[in-house]
């Protein structure tokens, strides 16, 4: 009796898996070839423990302005979520991002959490996307105000990424993303051809995302204050890593961290790697080779930096366990 072929899909998911983990991988044994690893680890053992632990404050804050963020955007579309609730679900998807190897594990906690809530799994599904969109916005023009002010640094022709590219796509990313808002019909009617693969399913979803960006075009001042709160968890980002690259006793300029950790988040968000491992570090050092710093401090930052969030998502852990016994006894 011969055994069942292993399922396509189950193939796919881990050739997938094995490519990123194979991309992690080798950027890393290509960095760490570069450096002495015990330099590394001895500037590493000099951090101050207060710096460390001012940087894991710092990005508690974060997180709770993120889920701030998403109240505000539920509460656009009606949807009555305690905000509690919201940070108990973040904390989970923190966890689910930064120790399952897809970067988009969290968003389904998040989606799944509020689905029941909103009585749409479509709608719970936009106000996520629609987060995930001003946040990227908010992080690009993070880094093009930081690469404006770097360059008072740096002279023009050493620049490591001329701001006016990072300006272009903060204007192109808008440009594109306002029909969407400002004219949810009429972006529902570019959608309509999909309902080719299923006419009913499709077309409701269709209705209900048309519906969710409507009553966000009718309330722009909670567009706006979500905006604000975008960028102010981009920044405070920034100020995370300002403080872990203090805590390391490096010199490195605000205005170069405000460059490169947005666009270390937006390397992230490829799905080429598991959890960003490797790219993040590989742009880390690119930009700071750029601006005189050694791989060695790259290295450092990115990694310190990563453990710390790391760390922090651990209370993801123990809230998931919470909640699945809690759900079970009742």
């Amino acid at each position: 009796m011969s055994a069942d072929p292993p399922d396509s899909s189950f193939v796919r998911r881990h050739v997938l898996l094995a490519v990123k983990l194979s991309v992690s991988i080798v950027l890393l044994v290509v960095l760490f070839s570069r450096i002495e690893v015990g330099r590394l680890w001895a500037t590493a053992r000099l951090a101050s423990m207060p710096w460390l632990l001012v940087a894991l404050g710092i990005f508690g804050f974060n997180v709770l302005a993120a889920t701030w963020r998403w109240h505000l955007l539920l509460g656009a579309q009606h949807v009555p979520v305690r905000i509690r609730s919201l940070l108990a679900s973040y904390l989970t998807a923190n966890f689910f991002n930064n120790f399952l190897p897809s970067n988009i594990g969290g968003d389904v906690v998040r989606i799944t959490d509020t689905a029941r809530p909103a009585g749409s799994k479509t709608l719970a599904t936009t106000v996520v996307l629609v987060d995930r969109l001003l946040g990227l916005m908010a992080l690009v023009l993070v880094a093009a105000l930081g690469a404006t002010a770097a360059v008072r640094l740096h002279p023009a022709a050493a620049a490591p990424i001329w701001p006016v590219w990072l300006w272009a796509g903060f204007l192109l990313g808008a440009a594109a993303s306002a029909p969407a808002v400002f004219a949810p019909d009429g972006f529902g009617r570019l959608l309509r051809p999909l309902t080719v693969f299923h006419p009913e399913w499709v077309g409701t979803r269709i209705e209900t995302l048309t519906g969710a960006l409507a009553r966000f075009r009718d309330q722009p001042s909670a567009l706006a204050r979500c905006f604000g709160g975008a960028l102010v968890v981009q920044a405070t980002l920034v100020v995370f890593y300002f403080a872990v690259a203090d805590a390391l006793h490096l010199d490195v300029s605000f205005s170069d961290l405000a460059v490169v950790v947005p666009i270390s988040f937006v390397v992230q968000m490829l799905p080429v790697s598991v959890n960003g491992f490797g790219v993040r570090e590989a742009t880390f050092s690119f930009y700071f080779t750029k601006i005189g710093q050694p791989i060695e401090s790259a290295l450092l930052v990115s990694l310190v930096a990563q453990a710390l969030i790391m760390l922090f998502s651990l209370t993801g852990a123990a809230v998931y366990i919470w909640r699945t016994r809690h759900h079970y006894r009742a």
